[in-house]
């Protein structure tokens, strides 16, 4: 039998990645397997500061912040998987591949990135990522990625 799914709110969220307003673009984790694989939510909402400019008049998520919130979702889904709360943990792009945008991303759009880690272990700098960003269960963006990560020696 498989250990039961795990979820990170936002308590837990900001105790594993340092991002804080107007920069942390993930509400909720859930569903999250080890580190292997997990949902972030993100609802979107129009007093976001980019909406003040991206666009005037047509408000749309800019497609880096989507693929910036399905790369906060795999550190959190990292930092869960591997007990990483508190540990101060900084996680950088390597690399940003066959991101394609499907879908506009609007206010009062409930954002779900899906998240499955490619490579990577415990222990390990370098992981990469699949990551879907779906709205009502339509894709909206898709994306794989490399970050790493780094956190201070104990």
């Amino acid at each position: 039998m498989s250990a039961p799914l795990k979820t990170a709110d936002i308590h837990l969220i900001q105790r594993i990645i340092p991002h804080r307003y107007p920069f942390l673009l993930v509400d909720r984790v859930v569903d999250i397997d080890g580190y292997q694989s997990a949902r972030g939510i993100k609802n979107v909402t129009m007093n976001e500061p980019h909406f003040q400019g991206h666009f005037p008049g047509k408000p749309i998520m800019p497609g880096v912040t989507i693929i910036e919130a399905m790369a906060q979702t795999a550190a959190i889904l990292v930092g869960v998987g591997l007990d990483l709360a508190d540990r101060n943990m900084l996680v950088y792009f390597m690399a940003i591949e066959a991101a394609k945008f499907r879908r506009m991303v609007v206010p009062g759009d409930v954002l779900e990135m899906e998240l499955e880690t490619r490579r990577g272990k415990p222990g390990g700098k370098v992981w990469k990522f699949s990551g879907r960003a779906l709205v009502a269960g339509e894709l909206a963006a898709e994306a794989e990625f490399t970050a790493m990560m780094d956190m201070p020696a104990t």
